[in-house]
């Protein structure tokens, strides 16, 4: 038996993408060959233990709500590796985790993988966190990539030898939840009825209120949209610290009757609201000069499973969850004006064929069956933990 150490922020009952993520990837292995040492969600300990005494497998939670490769985490992670008698490890997220490399080394460990999401593409652009990444490639077997887009700022500042063995790692989906049998479910229907856009033709978003991901554009977009389709809904589902922007954006435009924020949903019901719509849109966009970049978009894939086009944003590795004029659109522009009129023009052009939009849907479902789903995945990770160290 061969054991491996999961050492991970990102972890559920926390909400988020990089946390189903990574329950996922330790959901593919035999629940004896895995252990995870996570942080504790602040203030919610209580729903940490409930969660992690309803799994198989051992999880062990640091006192902190966030690790960081200080002294104490790094002692920590190394007793638990040779206690265990981890051999494999692997980062959830590289950045700052990978810095432990070196240290779970001299515990014994002989391979370790570390996945980088969104946020380490930023930290390649500013000097101390470069040298940060730096070290961490040098300290680990792989480097992990979502996108060309990441592959290229990461390795750029990795040595050549580490930026040789960078590998990809992209989210799967989970084709069981995501479907396009939902869409005419009496669920459904009572999704639509609750936010009062049963009957129209309805784009939604699905996603974390924050301005890298395009709800402005939307907002800003939906009084052209209107002019060519007058009925045309918008339901907006998701929470963040954009809210209260948002909402002062939709009375400015004058769109109240036609957009409405849903806020956060449980995660059992976002297939629901995904499965509403007749289009899924999230125009999103690189912020603060290359800081701010979306990672993947595992949301585009998620509706192209359940049947939806897609429109859209041409922020970091974001195009390549779509298959341009095959699944949907990528949308870009010099400024947000021009983004604004290229998500109308995209929207309505959906709304306005139905036809074309339900083959793009079609085609973006058979897609995320051929190349994205979670087995899949989950057996390129396993094959990424088993390779021999260089």
């Amino acid at each position: 038996m061969v054991r491996t150490l999961v050492v991970t922020n990102d972890y559920p009952p926390r909400p988020g993408g990089i946390q189903e993520f990574v329950q996922a990837m330790v959901d593919g292995f035999t629940p004896s060959d895995v252990v995870v040492y996570a942080s504790t969600w602040r203030g919610r300990a209580a729903e940490c233990e409930k969660y992690d005494l309803e799994h198989p497998y051992e999880t062990v939670r640091d006192r902190s709500s966030v690790l960081v490769p200080e002294p104490r985490v790094v002692r920590r992670a190394a007793q638990i590796a040779r206690a265990h008698g981890c051999e494999r490890v692997w980062f959830g997220a590289a950045a700052p985790l990978g810095l432990m490399g070196g240290a779970l080394r001299k515990a014994g460990v002989a391979r370790l993988v570390a996945t980088s999401h969104g946020h380490e593409a930023g930290w390649a652009q500013l000097p101390g966190a470069r040298q940060m990444l730096r070290r961490i490639g040098e300290s680990v077997d792989v480097v992990t990539y979502l996108s060309e887009y990441q592959r290229q700022k990461i390795g750029r500042v990795l040595t050549p030898a580490a930026a040789a063995r960078m590998a990809q790692l992209a989210p799967g989906v989970d084709v069981t939840r995501f479907r396009p049998e939902l869409r005419g479910s009496a669920e459904v229907q009572a999704v639509k009825a609750k936010h009062s856009v049963a009957d129209r033709p309805l784009v939604v978003c699905v996603s974390r209120l924050v301005q890298r991901k395009g709800q402005d554009i939307l907002i800003k977009a939906w009084p052209q949209v209107l002019r060519s389709v007058p009925d045309a809904a918008l339901l907006i589902t998701g929470g963040g610290p954009d809210k209260d922007r948002l909402r002062a954006l939709i009375d400015a435009n004058d769109v109240a009757g036609s957009v409405t924020l849903a806020g956060t949903v449980p995660w059992a019901e976002l297939p629901l609201y995904f499965a509403a719509g007749d289009v899924f849109a999230m125009p999103c966009r690189t912020r603060r000069g290359g800081l701010d970049v979306e990672g993947l978009g595992i949301v585009y894939l998620e509706a192209s499973a359940t049947g939806l086009p897609v429109v859209g944003g041409d922020s970091g590795g974001a195009p390549d969850a779509v298959l341009e004029g095959r699944t949907g659109y990528v949308v870009s522009g010099r400024g947000i004006e021009d983004r604004v009129r290229m998500t109308a023009e995209r929207i309505v052009e959906l709304l306005a064929d139905p036809a074309a939009a339900r083959a793009m849907g079609a085609a973006g479902r058979a897609w995320v069956e051929e190349s994205w789903q979670w087995p899949t995945i989950q057996a390129r990770f396993q094959a990424l933990l088993a390779a021999p160290s260089a």
